[in-house]
């Protein structure tokens, strides 16, 4: 849904995994495991950092290219069966759904742009309990190619049917802010996924904040106000 005095030309876009839900080092225990039963010694940091990119790129990293890609869809599986097992307990960061009806509230369409696939994305929303202020969802099931390429940004302005200019993209890695970059979107990064403040600068954090509620209780300041310039972090 909008809210009454929805703005076409402003849409808030969102990743969700360490953006939204404090999920970001289940996926990495659900690897770890996935790659441990599979005869790989992979450290949960480098894991970490992959964070946020499509299983097939995530394994290319971690694994690098020269890698068994026989193996990715039984990687891929795996993680999902084991991330499977806290569908029903997976946790919303703290003021996630209030900082969506906030946006809702003054005007932007709020869209949802994830690296999860559809049923991943299915408990997400669930556990948000923000279907309210949600115009639409975007997930790697709906492009050929995910972050950090442009294509899920594109796809989620054309879900929400605004410009480029004017929107803005929330998230949590290097990833997000290199496809919102790429996309032509402002990017705010929240340090609450685990990557440091200097990264997301680096990658194209136009303001970088801790959390959700860290950015909710200076959204006059930030790029979701009109000449927005606060960088808190």
């Amino acid at each position: 849904m909008t809210g009454p005095e929805a703005d076409p030309n402003r849409a808030a876009l969102f990743d969700v995994d360490g953006t939204l839900a404090d999920t970001n080092h289940l996926h990495v225990v659900c690897w770890w495991e996935a790659l441990r039963q599979a005869g790989h010694d992979v450290a949960t940091h480098d894991i970490h950092r992959a964070i946020g990119l499509p299983g097939a790129d995530l394994l290319a990293y971690v694994l690098g290219e020269d890698r068994d890609t026989g193996e990715d869809d039984a990687l891929s599986a795996a993680h999902s069966t084991l991330y499977g097992t806290y569908f029903d307990r997976l946790p919303p960061l703290d003021s996630a759904a209030e900082l969506l009806r906030e946006l809702d509230r003054r005007g932007w369409r709020v869209v949802l742009v994830t690296s999860a696939k559809d049923t991943e994305l299915d408990a997400l929303r669930r556990a948000l309990d923000a279907d309210d202020a949600i115009t639409a969802t975007a997930s790697s099931d709906d492009v050929s190619e995910g972050k950090p390429a442009p294509d899920p940004v594109h796809h989620a302005l054309g879900l929400a049917d605004a410009p480029a200019q004017g929107a803005v993209l929330v998230g949590d890695t290097v990833w997000d802010m290199r496809a919102g970059s790429r996309a032509g979107v402002v990017c705010v990064g929240l340090l609450c996924g685990g990557i440091p403040r200097h990264d997301l600068e680096e990658a194209g954090a136009r303001a970088v904040y801790r959390h959700p509620a860290d950015l909710l209780a200076h959204i006059d300041g930030s790029p979701f106000a009109r000449n927005g310039t606060d960088r808190r972090t």
